[in-house]
């Protein structure tokens, strides 16, 4: 807008300036021409008083010494009965035209070499017409013009000047507001909520400032709500959980007790973490900092040896591979346990009894990579499962399970894809990539997507040589 303002008023005032300047440079020559040539009417009116009286040579040039310079003034005088016509002066209009202006009785111009001559008629005593020649050069009658229209040359430069820069700090005084507002919108897309404008500017400007900085107060507002909600709601747990913690205790030892004991406590950290998150008066938008997150690996572990357990009881068979050596990935361990626990829950969720399932963890050059997959009958319309809250409680529904999944891997600049496995029911697909949030320049897509392609079809591979 800045630069489109100052060539709108580059354009108009060079309009004006040339609308103004070329017809006044017009005027400052047709001045100068008039001034020269009034000049030789006044030198070739002082000769015709002399010449109404007599027509002798030694007198006359003595008049037109006197009149002028006999370089630039000339009197031609026609032949008479007993006289032949004289010449005084050098001449250099040509016999027609002198002819003409004695036929014609008016005075007279007509361009010689290096100017113009004008030729006045001056009756004599004799009734015969002479005609006084008087030479103008071509520097006088330009006289002054160039140095007027240097001036005005550049008294127009300096109007177009002074009219870019005043237009280009009226620019900035309009872009600037617009700036300020694009920067706090990016702020608060950003996550850092306190991010407020300015109301100055222009009218349009401030009412735009007003009512971006109302929706950022009342997104913030939403907010508190939002964590006040879920620290409620979070909070009244703590009643059941406190019942389910005491009849776990009472269930003596064994595998099954210690297994309910675990995922009650589990489930009682799980609350903690809602409530300390809900109630923190800012939202985590930074990325994971060099030395954070936690090994994939061991979480996989971790959590099919909790499942191992259940898995036993209903007779799935199951298989894990690619845990060998630690796969660091950066995200809190507690976050990849719970996007594991839910892909795990929907499989003993919404699969048969003695479903068999998998999980793959694959290392790749730049992400890791973690399937889970099982034999179960699928999901028929894995967009509607990725949309948050979509579950509709049949099998193949995956609830908000896989809304937290796709989360965590975005955070990361990763994704989540849901497909068939080998197995034949569903395999869904974490990429968590591992320079974080770091975007992907244009050049390098194409390589990016054929290192995925690789590393799928190398996951792929191994994934048939399971059971």
């Amino acid at each position: 807008m800045r630069w489109a303002l100052v060539k709108v008023c580059l354009a108009v005032t060079t309009m004006v300036v040339v609308a103004f300047a070329v017809p006044l440079g017009l005027v400052v020559k047709e001045m100068a021409r008039d001034r020269a040539f009034s000049n030789a009417e006044r030198q070739a009116a002082a000769v015709a008083p002399a010449l109404s009286i007599t027509t002798e040579r030694e007198q006359l040039e003595r008049v037109v010494a006197s009149a002028g310079s006999e370089a630039r003034m000339a009197v031609h005088i026609p032949e008479a009965e007993g006289t032949a016509a004289v010449d005084i002066g050098r001449g250099r209009a040509a016999g027609e035209d002198i002819a003409t202006v004695r036929r014609v009785g008016r005075v007279s111009t007509t361009e010689v070499d290096g100017g113009f001559a004008l030729l006045q008629p001056v009756a004599l005593s004799s009734g015969a017409i002479a005609v006084v020649e008087v030479y103008v050069p071509e520097a006088e009658v330009s006289n002054g013009v160039g140095t007027a229209w240097a001036v005005l040359a550049g008294v127009g430069a300096a109007l177009v000047v002074g009219s870019v820069a005043v237009a280009d700090r009226l620019g900035v005084r309009m872009v600037q507001p617009a700036q300020r507002l694009v920067e706090s919108a990016r702020e608060l897309g950003e996550g850092r909520l306190g991010a407020r404008v300015p109301e100055e500017g222009p009218t349009e400007l401030r009412l735009a400032a007003a009512a971006f900085n109302s929706m950022a107060n009342q997104v913030v507002q939403l907010l508190a709500n939002e964590r006040e909600l879920a620290a409620d709601l979070s909070h009244r747990l703590r009643t059941p959980l406190t019942v389910l913690r005491l009849n776990a205790a009472s269930l003596g030892d064994g595998p099954a007790a210690e297994q309910t004991r675990e995922a009650v406590a589990q489930l009682e950290r799980e609350v903690d973490t809602i409530i300390r998150t809900a109630r923190e008066a800012k939202p985590q938008t930074a990325a994971a900092g060099p030395g954070a997150g936690c090994d994939a690996a061991e979480v996989v572990r971790e959590r099919m040896e909790f499942w191992s357990a259940l898995a036993e009881d209903e007779g799935r068979t199951w298989r894990l591979a690619g845990v060998e050596k630690p796969a660091r990935v950066p995200v809190a361990r507690a976050d990849l346990a719970a996007a594991l626990d839910a892909l795990l829950g929907n499989v003993f969720r919404h699969t048969p009894e003695g479903t068999a399932f998998s999980v793959d963890v694959h290392h790749a050059d730049d992400a890791v990579i973690v399937l889970v997959s099982d034999a179960g009958p699928g999901i028929p319309d894995p967009e509607a499962a990725m949309a948050r809250g979509r579950g509709s409680g049949t099998e193949g529904s995956t609830g908000l399970g896989l809304d937290i999944v796709r989360r965590l891997a975005e955070s990361t600049g990763g994704d989540v894809r849901i497909g068939s496995s080998v197995l034949g029911g569903t395999e869904v697909r974490i990429w968590l990539q591992l320079d974080g949030r770091k975007p992907v320049r244009r050049g390098h897509r194409g390589a990016v997507r054929r290192r995925r392609a690789g590393a799928l079809v190398s996951i792929f591979n191994r994934s048939r040589s399971l059971p």
